[in-house]
């Protein structure tokens, strides 16, 4: 009996070991008590990692259901791959919400102030701050935490340069504000050093890409071309580009992974003979990806795992030396994850996820429904959920698990679990 009480205390310990506790006092007001955990010591012996990954969290297109499940889980971390906010205007009854607010929320975000309380009111949902009381996150920033479909300094609604710019320097120093980041990522005016490394010893490299500040402005086309098509245009510019090579080349761990927004993979969205892509997508810039994916194939990168988000559904795809040819070498895998709430309930399965699953062999598995991905990796397998809510448009959705998937070491290639 006393050695059995003697292990309990000795387990109790080491759990609080394991774990960082913390609140925040400011005046006379003190927060909830927080939990977080530290990355292990470079190169040290990293058995097991669990990890979710989520992204597009509209507030007023729905509840943040899934984010109440998150939180129960045992994770590592989170990772959010953008769109924490979004830049529209909200009513007076707070969309599907359905709750009074002032007139103040029902304008396009574009000031400090306006940035600061778009944060404010996504922080008041109980199940987001749960997730983050439970698990330290890893941020990055898309799109809307600005503006739709911005590319550098270029507006997607005609706003001119220097109106942009002010514009980015407000969004950065609330992005900051609000965030867990480091102090590497101050803003410096309208720019933000996003893109980061972050090592968990010799299990994982994640690299946190940025596929926004640095990118060429999209071609205006549905179609690829020559400009797609062109290796002088990039994504990532070339200082970042240049840094993660060199990260992927040095690399000891088992699982190699990139962590970003846009889809990487192809995404043919028509069935028939014709190629429709998104130009917003590693596919407008298909000639930067030829460039990224035979650097990785002569660096001889392992077990490459792309996470992204952004598109509001979930597939599994391998990432192909050539998409346009199924037997070509298969030099990673992609997982995108569905939005928290973005484009309100989805569905199981949907035209433009038809039409995908149809015209993209290297693409296994589609879903549109809401929710996240929950990942598990050891030495051995590289383990991935896809954890969805039936609804978001009223509180108190279940979750299941609509797929699962297994990445072995060294076996480039999904299986379905």
């Amino acid at each position: 009996m006393h050695r059995w009480l003697l292990l309990a205390c000795c387990l109790l310990i080491l759990y609080w070991l394991l774990y960082y506790w913390y609140r925040f006092r400011s005046g006379k007001e003190i927060s909830t008590v927080g939990r977080t955990k530290t990355v292990p010591a470079f190169g040290a012996q990293v058995k097991s990692l669990s990890f979710a990954f989520a992204s597009c969290q509209r507030w007023d297109e729905g509840f943040y259901t899934a984010y109440k499940h998150m939180a129960q889980e045992e994770l590592d971390l989170v990772f959010h791959l953008g769109d924490y906010i979004y830049e529209n205007k909200i009513g007076p009854t707070g969309g599907v919400r359905n709750v009074s607010l002032p007139p103040v929320h029902n304008n396009q975000t574009v000031t400090l102030s306006q940035y600061r309380l778009r944060y404010s009111l996504h922080k008041t949902d109980p199940d987001l701050q749960a997730a983050h009381v439970n698990f330290p996150w890893v941020v990055s920033s898309d799109d809307h935490e600005v503006e739709n479909n911005y590319a550098d300094d270029i507006s997607e609604y005609g706003v001119s340069l220097e109106d942009f710019l002010a514009q980015r320097a407000a969004v950065y120093q609330a992005f900051y504000e609000n965030l867990p980041l480091r102090s590497t990522s101050i803003p410096n005016g309208p720019d933000m050093l996003l893109y980061r490394k972050l090592t968990y010893g010799n299990l994982a490299q994640f690299n946190v890409l940025d596929t926004r500040q640095y990118r060429d402005d999209q071609i205006k086309t549905i179609t690829p071309t020559e400009e797609t098509m062109d290796p002088n245009r990039t994504m990532l510019g070339q200082e970042q580009e240049r840094w993660l090579l060199n990260n992927l080349g040095n690399s000891t761990v088992t699982w190699n992974v990139l962590a970003q927004q846009i889809i990487m993979a192809q995404a043919d969205h028509d069935s028939g003979p014709n190629m429709i892509i998104g130009n917003d997508l590693w596919d407008g810039y298909a000639g930067a990806r030829k460039r990224l994916f035979s650097e990785i194939k002569e660096r001889k990168v392992k077990n490459l795992v792309v996470l992204t988000g952004d598109a509001h559904r979930n597939f599994a795809a391998e990432l192909k030396e050539n998409f346009d040819d199924p037997d070509s070498a298969t030099i990673g895998t992609e997982f995108l994850g569905t939005s928290i709430t973005s484009g309100k309930d989805g569905v199981d399965m949907d035209s433009l996820g038809m039409a995908w699953l149809a015209a993209n062999p290297h693409m296994k598995f589609h879903n549109s429904q809401r929710g996240y991905v929950s990942c598990n990796l050891t030495n051995e397998r590289w383990l991935t959920d896809f954890r969805v809510v039936p609804y978001v448009t009223k509180p108190g959705a279940p979750i299941s698990t609509r797929a699962s998937f297994v990445v072995e070491n060294n076996r480039p290639g999904l299986q379905e679990a």
